[in-house]
Order: structure tokens, then C-alpha cells, then sequence
């Protein structure tokens, strides 16, 4: 498990912290010769230094002893909410158990700590003996698990055995991960993504959406959304409560949304370049539909890097056509040392990564998912493993997760191009790479720019989110939610819990910017709402139909490329 970082700029943002992969560490994927070479260092070290290791054996079996005679002081963390049980605290037996695993991992963690590894070697070995650790807690097994054995014994059985069932259909359905989320409740169409709305284009790699207006009078210039091309756009139109589209039409603007399609071996060339190409052609689309000669722009996570790609290249082609841009919960300078888990990008697990997905044409959005499970073992495998099988529980039916299993392939092109990305810096490093033959310079993006993070995001963390705001030369607004990556997004008035942090000031580091940071109680929609509306030019009359003589509405929203 990755430890815990602390956001240490003061009570007001708060004092937990997430645990942070890099953003790039799940699409780069895990090469087992990287974790083979990590746990060779321990077991290298333990043979360069047996007296450091027999001393930590020797230490562990003397805690061992205490425990035994009820004189531990071991204790799990207070938020670790695998020994919320009482039985771990009332139970002698059970007390023990959770001890004697709490000292095994205070000894492997101190002999790694005392090995003459370089900083990189050290954080990867740490990180991987963690996976392994956490693999072997007693609350993964039925025996070591006191909620589950009473669960079993009231239900005389059947809760094993809807366990089984559970893990059986896992091993058929669910590529043997265990399933995160109840799907049965939900319905792309019926009660998610509901947002009324057509398609008013679609090309082979992407459908638009336009949104019928709810206000008989509209902002002149229209925004339109590019969603990330490893995840479906509906997080956007979530369901009617959680509906960013739907707030934002109810304010009376004209959005518009990208939805990509899912892609097969076949689409295995589609790269960078093809999809910022598809979104000039999208605009030139949305600004014959609405008449606006410009267009306001938001991209978000891997949607954002696409939207970044795009406006450099009409920046340098004096392309005006766009007016602003909002970046959510995006990394353009990802760094090793944003997160633990990028410690476990190397070069060769890029090109291992990249020659993975050009053998399959595609990474496959399963694997993805895998590979980021395993980033975070606790809460998207042990977790489920505990409530599904020990517990025979069925999981959550909650929309986040829905969408977030909803998962999409990535062409191997355009894998292999966000790896570059992830190489070469080009956001970091202006002019170093092209894109459809133009150099990649964001200092060139003379525009008003808002960008938003989430305090506890352990995907794009909000720090390296932050540094955009270092790279655009026109106005720049940040915001930090205060929540993690989906539910920074998801944040619409009314959340009592809702709030987020400003600064008018923008510093070169994010730990100056948080220090002169004001909490603000509400949500950040509102805030980005009237923002946007100051940039997004009169009110008109709403359009009486959607789309236009040249761009006529097609299939009703979702759209059908969704649905694949």
C-alpha cells in the first residue's frame, strides 16, 4: 500500500491525505521484471547483510514474546478500517493475531529502511513489500476475519456460501478481480446520463451531444466538454442530482460534450494527433450550430491533456477560436515525486507497457483497471474481497462506482503517445515535442484558464494539478475541491459537505499558493458558473431545435457510441 502523504499546509484544507499513484502509473502498468527487481533487493539485501536481518527477526520474535504475555503496545492506525471490529481490541486471540501482523510489518518496513539502496531502488522495494504485507493481513481470510466467522455463524453457513457464488461469478465475469459495484440498479439512458439532448455529429471515432436548452434565453457562446478517452463522458451527466451538464444547461448555457468511442484493435492507430485533430474539425462544427465565432472549451484527467494538445497546436497556428478553458482534476506535469507509486515508472516498463498494447492493438480498459487495483490494494481489492466472499455481501449499487467500471480501451497509438508525453515532458519542456506538425508551447495559450483539483485525489494529485498555472499566459483561476478525483467533479450546490479552497494569488508552488489559501462553505460549480459567464458573451434567444440544416440531430442523448 502506498503511505500516506500529509497535505501539510494548515488545518483549513484538512490534515488527511490520500494515498497518491502517480496519474500515469496505471497506463504505464506494473512489468513484473520492476517488481521482480524490487523484491531481489530485498532478498539481495538480506543476504549482503544477514547480522541487520537476523537482528530484525530476532527483534520480531521478541515482540512476538510481549504480545504473547499481553504487554504489546502495537496498534493499528485510528482511520485503518480493516480493525474497526471490537473483537480485534476484546479478543484475546484476535488481539494477538492483528498484533503479531502489525509487528511483521514494522520489521519488514524497518530492514528495508536500513538497506544501502538508491532513493528509487528503496521507495520501489518499500512500495512492493507493502502490496505483499497488506496481501497477508489477517482481515483477507476467513479465520483471521472475527466479522466475518460471526457473519457465518448467524447465518448458519449461507453467507459462505453466497460468498463462493460471488467469487465464482468474479472468475467468469469479472477477470477473477472481485466487482466493486452492484450494476443491476443502473441504465445508461434510463436513470444515468438522462440529460435531454441529441447527436449532432458523429465521425468514426466520436459522437457530439447537444443539450436541449431549459431557458428561453441563452449565452451567445457555447461550452463544450472533452472527456477523458479512458473513461465514458456520462461522469458529466452522472445522474440529474450530479449532473454537471444538467446545472449548467439549467443556468442557460449551450453545452456540448465529446463522447468517444470505445475502441477496438481495429482503431489501433488512432494516436494524439488524430484525436486533436477530430476536435478542430468538433469545433468548427460547434461554432456552425450556435453562430459564435468562439467556442469556451473543458477538458478533464486524460481529456485534459488532449484539450492542453489541442489549444497549443491552434495557438500556434493563431487559431482564435477558443476562449477559455477549464481543466479538471488534470496532470500535464506529472513527476516521480507527486506519489510513492511513481517509483514504479522506469523506462522499461514504458516500453514494456507500450509493446503490451501494440501487440493487442489496444490497452484494454480490464487491464487498466487491474493495474490500478493493484496500485491500491486496500480499497479496490481487499476491501471488496472481505465484503464480497468473507461476507457474501454483494457490493455497493452506487453510480460513481458504476460509471468508474464502465471502462473503455485505449488505441495502442495513443497509448504509446501519452507514454511520450510521459517521457519527453513537452507540457514542461515547450517545443520539444510536435503535434500535426507543430511544436507543443502552452506559454503561447494566451487565454483565461480555471483550473480545479481535489485535495484528496489519489489519481491527479493536486499539487502537480496545480502547476499548470504555471505554464498558461493568460488569466488563471485555481480552485481545490475537497474531495478526491470523481467527487471533486461531482460537487453540485446543495452538498452540505461541500466546500473548496481559493487563492487570487498564484505563486510558483503549490505549498505557497495553500498558504495563503480561504476556505469557501459551497460548491465550486457556482463559482466556475459565474466565471464562465462572464466569458461567455450575451444572452440570446435559445435555439428552438437542436443542431442545424447542415447538422441535423440524430440519435436522441446518450447517443449510441456510449452504449459500446
Amino acid at each position: 500500500m502506498a503511505r500516506r502523504q500529509k497535505d501539510d499546509f494548515g488545518a483549513g484544507i484538512g490534515e488527511e491525505a490520500a494515498e497518491t499513484p502517480n496519474v500515469l502509473s496505471p497506463i504505464v502498468g506494473i512489468s513484473r521484471e520492476d517488481v521482480f527487481a524490487a523484491i531481489g533487493a530485498i532478498v539481495g539485501g538480506a543476504a549482503r547483510h544477514p547480522f541487520t536481518f537476523m537482528q530484525h527477526i530476532g527483534s520480531f520474535g521478541r515482540n512476538v514474546v510481549d504480545i504473547i504475555g499481553g504487554e504489546s503496545k502495537f496498534a493499528p492506525e485510528p482511520k485503518d478500517r480493516r480493525f474497526v471490529d471490537r473483537a480485534w481490541q476484546l479478543n484475546p486471540v484476535y488481539s494477538r493475531m492483528m498484533q503479531g501482523w502489525l509487528a511483521f510489518r514494522s520489521e519488514m518496513h524497518g530492514f528495508i529502511k536500513s538497506l544501502d539502496l538508491d532513493p528509487i531502488e528503496h521507495g520501489r522495494a518499500m512500495l512492493v513489500a507493502d502490496i505483499m504485507i497488506d496481501a497477508v493481513a489477517p482481515t483477507n481470510s476467513l479465520v483471521g476475519n472475527p466479522s466475518a466467522v460471526k457473519l457465518a455463524v448467524d447465518t448458519g453457513g449461507l453467507s459462505l456460501v453466497q460468498g463462493l457464488r460471488h467469487a465464482l461469478d468474479d472468475l467468469r465475469h469479472n477477470h477473477g478481480m472481485p466487482s466493486q459495484v452492484d450494476k443491476s440498479p443502473f441504465k445508461v439512458g434510463e436513470n444515468i446520463a438522462t440529460t435531454e439532448g441529441a447527436v449532432v455529429y458523429r465521425t468514426e471515432m466520436l459522437e457530439l451531444l447537444q443539450y436541449t436548452p431549459k431557458t428561453g434565453n441563452v449565452r451567445a457562446m457555447p461550452l463544450l466538454f472533452v472527456p477523458p478517452q479512458i473513461n465514458k463522458y456520462y461522469v458529466l451527466d452522472l445522474t440529474p442530482e450530479k449532473s454537471m451538464s444538467r446545472y449548467l444547461v439549467d443556468q442557460g448555457f449551450q453545452v456540448f460534450v465529446v463522447s468517444w468511442r470505445n475502441p477496438g484493435p481495429e482503431h489501433r492507430d488512432w494516436g494524439l494527433a488524430d484525436y486533436v485533430s477530430a476536435l478542430v474539425d468538433v469545433i468548427g462544427v460547434v461554432n456552425s450550430i450556435t453562430g459564435s465565432e468562439k467556442v469556451n472549451i473543458s477538458g478533464g484527467c486524460s481529456g485534459g491533456i488532449t484539450t492542453a494538445t489541442l489549444l497549443s497546436y491552434l495557438a500556434a497556428k493563431k487559431d482564435k477560436r477558443i476562449n477559455s478553458v477549464t481543466f479538471w482534476v488534470c496532470v500535464l506535469d506529472p513527476r516521480m515525486e507527486d506519489s510513492d507509486v511513481g517509483v514504479l515508472v522506469t523506462k522499461r516498463g514504458i516500453e514494456m507497457a507500450r509493446k503490451r498494447s501494440a501487440k493487442k492493438g489496444v490497452l484494454a480498459g480490464s487491464d487498466l483497471s487491474r493495474v490500478f487495483a493493484w496500485l491500491r490494494p486496500n480499497d479496490l481489492i481487499w476491501n471488496y474481497v472481505v465484503n464480497n466472499y468473507l461476507h457474501g455481501q454483494k457490493p455497493p449499487a452506487f453510480d460513481v462506482l458504476f460509471w468508474n467500471n464502465d471502462s473503455t480501451n485505449l488505441t495502442a497509438a495513443l497509448h504509446s503517445d501519452y507514454l511520450s508525453l510521459y517521457e519527453t515532458q513537452p507540457f514542461a519542456n515547450p517545443g520539444k515535442e510536435m503535434i500535426l506538425g507543430e511544436p507543443i508551447d502552452l506559454g503561447k495559450v494566451d487565454i483565461d484558464a480555471f483550473i480545479v483539483g481535489g485535495v484528496t485525489d489519489h489519481i491527479t494529485p493536486w499539487k502537480a494539478c496545480y502547476r499548470t498555472t504555471q505554464m498558461l499566459s493568460g488569466k488563471r483561476e485555481f480552485v481545490l475541491s475537497n474531495s478526491g478525483h470523481i467527487q471533486a467533479i461531482l460537487n453540485p450546490p446543495g452538498n452540505p459537505k461541500a466546500k473548496y479552497f481559493v487563492n487570487d494569488k498564484l505563486p510558483a508552488t503549490a505549498d505557497e499558493w495553500a498558504a495563503g489559501a480561504s476556505e469557501v462553505q459551497g460548491s465550486w460549480w457556482e463559482r466556475w458558473g459565474v466565471w464562465l459567464g462572464e466569458r461567455s458573451g450575451e444572452q440570446v434567444p435559445a435555439p428552438k431545435k437542436l443542431g442545424s440544416r447542415k447538422y441535423q440531430p440524430m440519435d436522441p442523448a446518450p447517443g449510441t457510441y456510449v452504449l459500446g
